[in-house]
């Protein structure tokens, strides 16, 4: 899931529908609305957050320290025109990159990539249970000792199993790391779905299913 901050409902709404058509989930704040949820947002739910998207506001520099007190998730900063002063003062405040408008969504996308493969501390850039190993830089996951093309929502649903892996997460959990935690407009149980497709696939390739799941406790993988 991407967050977009802006005061700007135009923005964050119009970001969020790009990033849909990208088949990426994302959320919209204003300035303030981010700020409370960021302090009282669940861990769960700052762990599904893939990367920040900071548009202009005079606080900014102060929010880059609030995100880093709860995520390492890259953070990029948004600017009408690029200076270099502000820029400075943005990578000094802990901004991973600073990209000037117009910029294509896939841009960011390839950005938010390349940040976390140079940064070997997020998702330690190769995350390895038993025979599967998924990857912080966005190539296919590695099954059984070969990539394994996935759609986008079933590599996301394995990448956040690994990544907890030894411990079960909730079928709730799930849905915000790959809808966003305010998508009203999908079923939860949809989730459901995605799991079953992936567990077929993941049987098929290594003859047996690596993903346990009980009732209540939900979904997990080295359990």
């Amino acid at each position: 899931m991407i967050v977009v901050v802006d005061n700007r409902e135009l923005v964050t709404s119009g970001y969020k529908s790009l990033f849909g058509s990208e088949g990426v989930s994302s959320a919209g704040f204003g300035v303030d609305e981010f700020r409370d949820w960021v302090e009282t947002a669940s861990d769960a739910d700052i762990s599904a957050v893939e990367a920040f998207l900071l548009g202009e506001f005079p606080e900014r520099s102060t929010y880059t320290r609030l995100v880093r007190s709860r995520s390492a998730a890259p953070m990029i900063a948004l600017a009408e025109a690029k200076a270099l002063n502000s820029t400075l003062d943005l990578f000094a405040a802990g901004i991973d990159d600073v990209v000037a408008k117009p910029v294509h969504v896939k841009e960011i996308l390839a950005r938010v990539g390349a940040i976390r493969r140079r940064d070997v501390t997020l998702d330690r850039a190769r995350n390895v249970v038993d025979e599967i190993a998924v990857f912080a830089d966005g190539r296919d996951a590695e099954v059984g000792g070969e990539p394994m093309v996935l759609p986008r929502r079933e590599r996301r649903i394995l990448e956040y199993l690994v990544a907890n892996k030894g411990r079960r997460v909730s079928k709730q959990q799930l849905f915000s790391a790959i809808y966003g935690i305010f998508d009203e407009n999908v079923e939860e149980n949809v989730i459901e779905s995605h799991i079953s497709k992936l567990r077929k696939k993941l049987k098929m390739r290594l003859g047996y299913d690596p993903v346990s799941s009980k009732r209540y406790l939900g979904y997990g993988i080295g359990v």
